[in-house]
């Protein structure tokens, strides 16, 4: 394995949208296999056909594109060890399980669901938490070790259905070394005769992966802490064909904010955070928010999945794609659980807004608007996104920063009106309307000069003037520089801002 070039697979099964703690391992497989000019394959693994979802296959290849994760091998790009689908594989599962059995390594199990329900139940009366078919149950099943040679014959020509068990080798100590959790032993006798393949005709996941693995000469298998427990059967599955495994690594399980338990899409409903790369409707009607439609960048998606459980040993937060490859390693990865922090995932964003040029965010807002039905010049915009940009963390909250300048306000902020308006205003107000009205080119810096000589002849603070204004512009205490706004929404508009104030406002 030493001299092997690096090939690695991210292996997700079409059964619903892709979880951002799968996007992390595809993730994580990619930096490992660019940071090493290794090969990254995207294999799906549709075995389990009572699971499958239409629509989920383009979704994780869509996924895997908006994050910039670009495949080398697999189900749309093809390659040498083609096909990168397992249902379009039977004949490799059906041939490597039947040498298994050959050689006594696996069995034919004919027991039907009725009596392994009956052996669930009876373990149950006898406080067992649950049935296990292994080397202290299989000689008393239905079974090719228990039943002779011709009656097993009898049964698979009949075409009964049947399952393919993996023989567990007894008495044994098992020691394997996984990169991220170090060695591990494990003691065969505990382990029970998991199906590798099964009546449908399809193998599961134990036995595909495994075949598929060491057919596409995969050197190291990064995935999620879950298949940890199968990691002893799947070393001595290996071990059954006679060929050396490859490098193991089990990445940590993503948690929910409080840090207690596994992060689900009903903690991110309950929050108001995406827990999928992509918005997803499907087939039966559920749907689910996604990242990109809520506004990440998929430069600032990138960087919450590649903080979440790894650390670069340094204070640096922020990776280009290119940062990551060249700072990934896999033995930074931690043993315990990553909590997700939604707030530090809008920190990203915000980051990553704030390098983005004003003309790209004008262009991304002028859409927002054009839904709304206004037209504003590209100019004007740009000028806009400068004013506001320094408050937001995803462009749809533009609007909620600058809808007065589009639309003057209907109503007034009850508390600031009962502040910052009393019965002397309103005579105020017409005296800075004629400043204003008299400004002939109606900038910011001549406002700004104009009011302060005014409100130093009248005698008045900057805060009863210029609170005022602002609550006749905007209808409360909001927005950019006061001046900025005025100039961008123009004088006449301004002045009728100001009327309108002064007309409706009461105390």
């Amino acid at each position: 394995m030493k001299n092997q070039k690096v090939r690695v697979r991210f292996a997700p099964s079409p059964t619903g949208p892709l979880h951002m703690g799968g996007l992390r391992t595809a993730l994580f497989n990619y930096l490992f296999a660019r940071q090493h000019s290794g090969v990254f394959i995207l294999r799906i693994e549709d075995t389990d056909l009572n699971r499958f979802v239409p629509g989920t296959e383009e979704y994780i290849m869509e996924s895997l594109e908006w994050c910039g994760i670009e495949v080398d091998e697999g189900v749309k790009k093809g390659g040498t060890f083609a096909p990168y689908r397992q249902s379009e594989r039977k004949e490799f599962y059906r041939e490597h399980a039947g040498m298994l059995v050959h050689e006594g390594k696996a069995y034919y199990a004919f027991d039907l669901p009725e009596e392994l329900e009956a052996k669930r139940e009876e373990a149950k009366r006898n406080g067992q938490e649950n049935f296990q078919y292994d080397l202290h149950s299989r000689m008393q099943m239905r079974n090719s070790l228990t039943m002779d040679q011709a009656a097993t014959k009898q049964w698979l020509a009949s075409g009964k259905p049947y399952v393919i068990r993996f023989r567990i080798p007894e008495n044994r100590e098992l020691h394997f070394h996984d990169i991220i959790r170090g060695e591990v032993s494990v003691d065969s006798n505990t382990l029970d005769d998991k199906v590798l393949y099964k009546s449908d005709g399809m193998p599961t996941y134990h036995l595909a992966n495994i075949v598929d693995d060491y057919l596409m000469e995969i050197s190291h298998v990064i995935r999620g802490e879950e298949w940890l427990p199968s990691l002893p059967l799947h070393i001595l599955i290996y071990e059954a064909f006679g060929w050396e495994p490859p490098v193991f690594a089990h990445l940590p399980l993503l948690l929910k904010p409080s840090g207690q338990g596994k992060l689900s899409k009903r903690d991110g409903d309950k929050m108001g955070f995406p827990v999928f790369p992509l918005e997803w409707n499907g087939p039966d009607g559920e749907t689910a928010q996604g990242y990109r439609e809520s506004g990440y960048y998929p430069e600032a998606f990138v960087n919450i999945l590649a903080m979440l459980g790894w650390n670069p040993g340094t204070d640096q937060e922020i990776f280009s794609m290119e940062e990551l490859i060249r700072a990934f390693s896999i033995e930074r990865v931690n043993k315990s659980g990553a909590r997700f922090d939604p707030e530090k995932a809008r920190w990203y964003n915000h980051h990553y807004l704030q390098q983005r040029p004003a003309e790209i965010l004008a262009a991304e807002f002028k859409t927002i608007l054009g839904n709304k039905g206004i037209r504003t010049a590209d100019d004007r915009l740009v000028k806009l996104v400068n004013m506001v940009k320094e408050r937001l963390s995803f462009v749809h909250e533009m609007w909620n920063e600058t809808w007065f300048f589009f639309r003057a306000p209907e109503q007034y902020d009850e508390q600031v009106v009962k502040k910052r308006w009393n019965a002397e205003t309103p005579g105020m107000m017409k005296k800075v309307r004629s400043r204003l009205e008299g400004i002939h080119l109606f900038t910011a810096a001549e406002m700004e000069h104009s009011l302060k000589s005014f409100m130093e002849e009248e005698g008045l603070g900057m805060g009863q003037v210029m609170n005022a204004l602002r609550l006749a512009v905007v209808g409360t205490l909001a927005g950019p520089g006061m001046f900025d706004i005025c100039e961008w929404i123009g004088k006449e508009e301004t002045l009728r801002r100001i009327d309108r104030a002064i007309a409706t406002i009461r105390v």
